[in-house]
């Protein structure tokens, strides 16, 4: 069979069925089209295997021996440990209806199939699905913003802190990095779930969109770290914004139900004119993480710490 495949990157092709010959020869077909393969014998092995595995593309028996496999489907939709961006197949060797089909794409599935399969378009029909994924991912990649808080990703943080820098240095101006980590303020909440966690970037992101000011360029760092590039703002001013922004966050009103109280500690970088004291624009990123790491290490009960080079 001619290899048709242009991927920029190997697509995964997670399978899962219980005949050991199908999968075997599902990877026959697509290995030499450039796929890297994982296979699953049933339904518990399928959930299970999903979230380590990343898949670029499933496909799944439309009668695993051990579970229900349109509530396979629904459930690994429905949980997110396959995204709705990732195509789902379903195969069948029995005869189906319209409402077995139809069951099958309200649950998640992107295509039913029946046996005996053309391999030539099989593999048609998942180069395509796989491509529309992979560019999906390449966007996301190359996107400047958090998919999950909708702050600047580092990837945009990078970007932003690069336009910021060459600005005040061409304006000899003041500008500063506040990074702010937040935590569960009980140490007995600390191994909250993951659901908690997510809540708490969520409320974080949407406080810090409302009461940030248009002038600074925001984002999430990663976890529950995030960033204040702030223009115009030399060290008195970037303690201050700490202090705002640690106050919002700790005490506002707009915590979810169930969300334990947080605290905040915060690091910075400022410099009082960039074209005296240049600064790489990551330097500046890292500057203001570092110093957040001493505010939690230090033990003195200080909460913004500004940045010192070397041993503290």
């Amino acid at each position: 069979m001619a290899n048709h495949t242009t991927f920029f990157r190997p697509p995964l092709a997670l399978i899962a069925n219980s005949e050991r010959w199908l999968n075997e020869a599902l990877e026959s077909i697509l290995e030499p089209q450039g796929y890297r393969v994982v296979s699953a014998a049933n339904g518990k092995e399928l959930v299970q295997r999903a979230p380590g595995a990343r898949a670029d593309v499933v496909v799944m028996n439309a009668n695993l021996p051990d579970v229900d496999s349109i509530e396979t489907c629904r459930a690994l939709r429905d949980t997110r440990v396959v995204a709705r961006g990732v195509p789902i197949i379903m195969i069948t060797s029995t005869p189906t209806t319209k409402q077995q089909r139809l069951a099958a794409l309200r649950a998640g599935a992107w295509d039913y199939l029946s046996l005996p399969l053309d391999a030539e378009e099989l593999v048609l029909k998942l180069e395509t699905y796989a491509h529309v994924k992979l560019e999906v991912d390449r966007a996301v990649e190359e996107n400047p913003v958090d998919q999950a808080s909708g702050l600047y990703n580092p990837r945009g943080l990078d970007r932003r802190a690069r336009e910021l820098v060459s600005d005040a240095f061409r304006r000899r101006a003041p500008l500063a990095c506040v990074a702010l980590g937040v935590e569960p303020r009980s140490a007995d909440t600390a191994s909250a779930a993951p659901a908690a966690f997510t809540t708490a970037i969520d409320y974080v992101a949407q406080l810090l969109h409302a009461r940030g000011r248009t002038s600074d360029a925001i984002g999430r760092l990663g976890g529950s770290e995030f960033a204040v590039l702030a223009p115009a703002t030399r060290a008195d001013g970037a303690v201050k914004l700490a202090h705002r922004l640690a106050q919002t966050i700790e005490t506002s009103r707009l915590r979810p139900e169930g969300l334990p109280a947080l605290l905040v500690r915060a690091g910075y970088e400022a410099l009082a004119d960039v074209h005296a004291t240049p600064i790489e624009p990551q330097s500046l990123l890292e500057h203001a993480s570092a110093a957040l790491e001493q505010a939690r290490t230090s033990g003195s009960g200080e909460r913004v710490f500004g940045y010192q080079a070397g041993p503290v």
